[in-house]
């Protein structure tokens, strides 16, 4: 029984990174589901260290915060709008459903060029931030990317030793 255990636990890791790409699917959650699995399934929770699980609450206030702190820093960086910015989290939401994987990337573009050029009159300044969103969109999805895999190895070596 343990197998299915672990099939299950490597299938939630697995849609962590999917949620990447598909907001849509909540990928630090999906995590947490995975070590539940383990936590009921296999082990006990006892079997996971606290400083696993203080670290793991650290983490996943870090995933949630990643994007905000991206879209800010960019969006704010090259001048965007208030606007903007929500233009940028409604387009990663819709963009998910239009062409997935490739519409979280073009949608935000697309709609942020357009609040911007329709806010500010300028293409070259629409473009600018457009661009930037694109920016902290990436950088935010490397930036969950990489604290994902810090979970997963982290809990791996909490299994082992």
């Amino acid at each position: 029984m343990d197998i299915v255990w672990w099939i299950l636990i490597i299938i939630c890791f697995i849609l962590s990174f999917v949620g990447l790409i598909f907001p849509l699917i909540p990928g630090v959650l999906v995590l947490w589901v995975g070590f539940l699995i383990y936590g009921f399934g296999i082990g006990s929770f006892s079997d996971l260290s606290i400083w696993f699980w203080i670290g793991m609450g650290v983490f996943t206030v870090l995933l949630f915060v990643a994007d905000i702190i991206a879209s800010q820093y960019f969006v704010k960086r090259y001048g965007g709008s208030k606007w903007g910015e929500r233009m940028a989290a409604v387009g990663v939401i819709i963009g998910s459903f239009i062409i997935p994987p490739f519409g979280v990337v073009i949608v935000p573009f697309v709609l942020v060029f357009f609040t911007e050029l329709w806010s500010v009159k300028d293409v070259s300044h629409a473009l600018k931030v457009a661009f930037a969103s694109l920016m902290a969109f990436l950088s935010g999805t490397l930036a969950k990317g990489f604290i994902q895999m810090v979970m997963i190895i982290w809990f791996i070596l909490e299994v082992v030793w």
